[in-house]
Parts: C-alpha cells; sequence; structure tokens
C-alpha cells in the first residue's frame, strides 16, 4: 500500500513552493524546500554533490533506538543517513558497548530526509555520509523521546581551547581510534585538543589512523565522522585534498596540529590584517543556497513522491 496522503502533504506543499516561487521569478532557500519534507524519496539510495553542496536519494532511517544506539534530538527529524552509514553507526556502537562505562551510542544528527540544506547546525551533512556521535557515553539505551530532547553532551575541551578536561579518558580515545580504522571512514573532525590528547596516547608503530582525526573549530561536545562516497555511486563527489594528501602521508601530529592551540587563538604581534573584503554581492552559502545551487538531480529529488 502507499503512504497515506497526510504523509505526502508536506512534499506536496514543498512542491507547489518551488513551483508558486519559480513562476513569480522567486529564488525560494533551499534549506527551506529539503527542511519541509517528512520522507525519502523513491529510488536507489544515491548521494549526490558534495557534503556541503548535495541531496541524497534513497535514504534510510536509522532506527530511533537499537539495542546499542539512540537517536538523539528526536524532533529535528535528522536520523537519515545512506545505508552504508546507518550500517557503520551500528557497528560502531556495538563496539562502543564493549568499552568500560558504555553500554552504546548516542548518535547526534545524520541528515534530513532527502539530505540538502538545514535550516540550522551545520553547512554540511547534506548527503546522509554524515553523522554526529556525542561524547557523553551511552549508558541508558531505553530514555524516552521527551528524556532525548533535555539531555546534554559533555565538553571534552576546556574553554581557552588548549587541553582535554577530565572527561576525556580512554575510552573516547580507543572509540574514535575504531572509528578511524574503519575502512569506510573518510575522516573524522574533533577539537584539536582531542587530536593532540590522542597523537600523544598513540605508540609509534600504531600512527596511520591518526591521519583521519581532523582538528576543527566547535567539535567539542561530539566528534563528526564522515563517510567516503559509496563504491559505485556517479554522483557523489570525493572530497579534496584526501586526508592523506592533507597530512603528505603522515599522522598529522605536527607544528600544523600546534597551530590550533597557540597562534590561532594568541596571534604573533606584527601579521599582517586581512584582506579588505571584496566589493559585489555576498557569496552564498549553505544558509541562503537556493535549489539552482545544488547538484540538478536534486530538483528531481525533492520532487519526488
Amino acid at each position: 500500500m502507499g503512504k497515506p496522503f497526510h504523509r505526502l502533504i508536506p512534499a506536496l506543499l514543498a512542491g507547489l513552493a518551488l513551483v508558486m516561487a519559480t513562476s513569480a521569478g522567486a529564488q525560494p532557500l533551499a534549506k527551506t524546500l529539503f527542511g519541509a519534507v517528512d520522507g525519502p524519496s523513491r529510488g536507489p539510495s544515491l548521494a549526490i554533490g558534495s557534503y556541503s553542496r548535495g541531496c541524497a536519494q534513497g535514504l534510510v532511517r536509522l532506527p530511533q533506538t537499537g539495542p546499542t544506539w539512540q537517536a538523539m534530538r528526536l524532533s529535528r527529524d535528522r536520523n537519515w543517513g545512506m545505508p552504508e552509514t546507518v550500517s557503520f553507526i551500528e557497528d560502531l556502537s556495538r563496539y562502543a558497548a564493549t568499552l568500560r562505562g558504555w553500554n552504546g551510542l548516542y548518535v547526534g544528527d545524520i541528515g534530513q530526509p532527502r539530505g540538502g540544506p538545514m535550516a540550522s547546525g551545520h553547512a554540511s551533512h547534506q548527503m546522509g555520509l554524515d553523522v554526529d556521535i556525542w561524547m557523553l557515553p551511552g549508558t541508558d539505551m531505553r530514555l524516552s523521546r521527551a528524556e532525548r530532547e533535555k539531555i546534554s553532551s559533555i565538553p571534552i575541551r576546556t574553554a581557552d581551547q588548549r587541553n582535554v578536561t577530565r572527561n576525556w579518558d580512554r575510552q573516547h580515545y580507543l572509540l574514535m581510534r575504531r572509528a578511524a580504522m574503519d575502512p569506510r571512514v573518510d575522516r573524522i573532525f574533533v577539537a584539536a585538543a582531542a587530536k593532540i590528547a590522542m597523537c600523544n596516547a598513540t605508540p609509534a608503530n600504531d600512527r596511520g589512523w591518526l591521519q583521519k582525526i581532523r582538528p576543527w573549530f566547535g567539535h567539542n561536545y561530539h566528534f563528526h565522522v564522515r563517510l567516503k562516497c559509496p563504491s559505485g555511486d556517479p554522483l557523489c563527489r570525493t572530497q579534496r585534498p584526501t586526508v592523506a594528501k592533507l597530512s603528505k602521508g603522515g599522522d598529522g601530529c605536527d607544528a600544523t596540529l600546534n597551530w590550533w592551540v597557540t597562534d590561532l587563538l594568541n596571534p604573533p604581534k606584527g601579521q599582517p590584517k586581512k584582506p579588505a573584503k571584496p566589493k559585489g554581492p555576498p557569496k552564498r552559502t549553505a544558509r541562503t543556497y537556493v535549489l539552482s545551487d545544488l547538484p540538478s538531480q536534486c530538483a528531481t529529488v525533492l520532487s519526488s513522491p
């Protein structure tokens, strides 16, 4: 049987808004269009475009609750991903349940039902190949929907951004190491202080996986896993440069890492001022993309039943 009519209303409204805006010469924001649809498009699973400018066909929903995971902030409806992403989460959560003090994972945002730009929170997560894993150990796998809206993760980086807090422990290290060693994973974003702690804790004969751990702003309460384009997906664009090229085949535990907790936070005196912003209309971003900024296939994804 097909979906009940009320389940089709958001997609119909999104399509109607697109037709009306186009006929009136306006440019509807892509985040509004994709945010209005509450179900995936038909067809085989395809990641389309790039992580920060794309959409996805045939996404699947991570079940809200599994034996070793819980999807958090269910009101956002962002627990949709490529089949490879859902499988990765299930696998990593089973490993997490073997760690001391953990019974599984609290899973943050993956993507919207059809991917695309979001109204808030992320510039990426647009193809169903990104997932945020909370730093809070998953102890209770029976949280209610209301509890998942109220509970918060924990910070693992100090306020000055230079060190890890007491919340950071060996279990976080082991969990991220396991994720980085998964061949499906392209890179992992986390606070620079955590990357430094991992570099310091890793012996010389076990450092190859560290090149996937990338320091980035804001990843203090969660770490962000980005999967590679699925094999045989012709519409998915691999992120460039690759992690291996970024670190020149090394582990990334060098002077460039130290920059995140030194010069970035306290720039040396005498540095040249930032160049003046170029004149002209502001460059569009994920927040202001219109549908025509995305790959052409995204219009079909959006209008699909």
